[in-house]
């Protein structure tokens, strides 16, 4: 959302026929038997619509980074496909990262690598991608106040494969090398530089970004880094990568090509596994009563966790409804409504955990406060509506209205309605049945909860960052988490989510003192800083908090190994292999 690295994003993972596969806008009604190939099924409604390697509000989408990626390495690539989240070298534009002493600076050293065209990738390719971000940074999905570039004050180049960033004080290195160094992605200079002025550059690459039928033709994305080219690439989310000869990194492709393909509904997807034509899919969870069905046919059933959290944003900034959702007593009301254990019990089938706060739940770490794991909100839909009662709500018609304007709060007026809508992605079934289950709780609490579904990218793109008096402001609630909502980096602070201002901040959330704590976080080497930030979200209810389900539960083809699922969402192509 993912995004971020948005890691939602977006996050999620936000992703990318015949009349065999009726609802899939993909192809192929055949199996890889040949073995130089894989059928990768994109998760439902979810198409890759960006190959540029910066994240945009509008585009994080985790398979538009993991196809990026793909394409061109990251100078420090962080996954978690060897079984424990940690810096992959072998997927890496750069071989070390040597810290001061005093923190307050890096000095990265670059692979003898090489573009697909022959050239050096060399200090000018970051230099580049620096610059682009530095002087659009308002537009780059991945900056937060205060952070990256802000916090990076010098890129010193001290030869063709070193350079030095200077800091603009001490940080946590592991936090500095997993959540911002990781962030950079050396981009082609002697090709993509075609202004030689940073404004002009980025205006001229989004541009052409955005023409997604010209990414396989467009020379602009034929000088890669990475272990895969695009191959061809369709409006309808089908992409085609093709092993990149010229690759000289440390992940060499053990499959030749790789057809990701697009499904709009799961069931279109499980039928693409039932008649043997997708090598790599899933199921959700919902089907694991039937899960003999496809390991019946040679398939193995994985559940792939995810170092994610999942919410559906308020909007602070919409007018009809902003000034009810700043009062923390009506967030805690709609919390105290969600029953997130019978959800991940019944609606998951066992497959999501309860989420609380900010930080994953899903898998243990330090970084857990014993206030979020403990949930300062259990569900009480009584005590929902007391709160409320409390507050100078009364049911009316079955809805709660405000009958007594002091007590519920600055800028509720008399005769407001606790109404909501949320809008939410559609493909999903156990989504629809989440969303089902909350409108039916918190209509026991008073609270008037209506859904709409659209596509996840168009979920995203109506449910940006505003202010209220922009026309796209008019939104309330946003979901994007069927699959997770936020997929974070190895040290999950909330600079890009929940600080003022944040680039993945979608509702607007803020306040001072939250500020403080994630700020602590990045610059403190002890976890008790970001156990605070843990204790003081999961109280102060910024979204609304929803089970944390697995990414996905895939469905692999026999024979088809050498790889550990990434727990931060990401695919690797490279790491695929036919073992058998």
């Amino acid at each position: 959302m993912s995004p971020a690295r948005t890691r939602l994003l977006a996050g999620a993972a936000l992703s990318a026929g015949t009349l065999l596969l009726a609802g899939c806008s993909g192809t192929s009604g055949t199996s890889s038997a040949s073995r130089d190939s894989i059928n990768y099924a994109l998760p439902a409604n979810f198409t890759p619509n960006w190959i540029l390697p910066i994240g945009t509000p509008a585009h994080l989408n985790t398979n538009n980074i993991s196809i990026a990626n793909t394409l061109w390495e990251p100078l420090v690539a962080y996954d978690g496909s060897t079984g424990k989240i940690a810096w992959n070298k072998a997927g890496s534009l750069a071989t070390a990262a040597d810290f001061a002493a005093d923190n307050k600076s890096v000095t990265i050293t670059l692979g003898d690598r090489h573009w697909s065209d022959g050239k050096p990738v060399t200090s000018a390719d970051v230099k580049f991608w620096f610059d682009l971000i530095k002087a659009n940074k308002t537009e780059w999905a991945g900056y937060n106040p205060g952070k990256a570039p802000d916090n990076w004050t010098s890129f010193k180049t001290v030869d063709d494969r070193h350079f030095t960033l200077t800091f603009d004080k001490a940080y946590n290195p592991q936090w500095m090398l997993a959540n911002e160094l990781s962030l950079i992605n050396p981009l082609p200079q002697h090709v993509w530089d075609k202004e030689g002025d940073a404004k002009k550059d980025w205006t001229y690459l989004n541009d052409a970004a955005k023409n997604i039928s010209g990414y396989a033709s467009n020379p602009l994305w034929k000088t890669i880094s990475g272990p895969y080219a695009v191959k061809s690439f369709s409006t309808a989310g089908k992409v085609v990568l093709t092993a990149n000869k010229k690759y000289d990194g440390g992940e060499k492709p053990g499959i030749g090509t790789v057809n990701l393909l697009p499904f709009t509904t799961a069931d279109a997807e499980k039928n693409a596994l039932r008649s043997g034509s997708v090598d790599y899919g899933y199921i959700e969870a919902t089907d694991l009563d039937q899960k003999e069905q496809f390991t019946s046919q040679g398939y193995a059933v994985k559940p792939w966790s995810g170092w994610a959290i999942t919410y559906m944003p308020y909007n602070f900034e919409n007018p009809a409804m902003g000034a009810v959702f700043k009062q923390l007593y009506a967030r805690q009301a709609v919390q105290r409504s969600i029953d997130q254990t019978s959800l991940a019990k019944v609606v998951f089938n066992g497959t999501a955990v309860p989420g609380f706060g900010p930080i994953p739940q899903g898998q243990s770490s330090d970084f857990l406060s014993p206030v979020q794991k403990s949930n300062p909100y259990p569900f009480s839909t009584d005590a929902a509506r007391q709160l409320l009662t409390d507050h100078g709500w009364t049911e009316q018609g079955g809805v709660m209205t405000c009958t007594e304007p002091a007590k519920c709060g600055e800028g509720i007026a008399k005769g407001t309605k606790f109404e909501m809508q949320v809008l939410s992605q559609s493909g999903s079934t156990v989504t629809d049945n989440m969303m089902s289950a909350i409108q039916s709780s918190l209509s026991k609490t008073g609270i008037k909860f209506a859904i709409k579904t659209a596509p996840v990218n168009s979920v995203l793109s109506q449910t940006p960052p505003c202010t209220a008096s922009q026309s796209i402001c008019k939104w309330q609630l946003s979901f994007f988490g069927t699959a997770g909502s936020w997929y974070f980096n190895a040290f999950p602070t909330g600079d890009s989510l929940f600080q003022s201002k944040g680039g993945s901040n979608f509702g607007g959330y803020s306040n001072a003192g939250v500020d403080t704590l994630i700020s602590a976080s990045t610059t403190s080497s002890s976890n008790q800083a970001i156990q605070d930030y843990s204790a003081a979200l999961a109280k102060d209810l910024p979204v609304i908090w929803l089970p944390e389900p697995v990414y996905q539960i895939s469905v692999i083809r026999s024979g088809l190994g050498g790889f550990s699922q990434d727990s931060l969402a990401n695919f690797h192509p490279a790491q695929w292999k036919w073992t058998s």
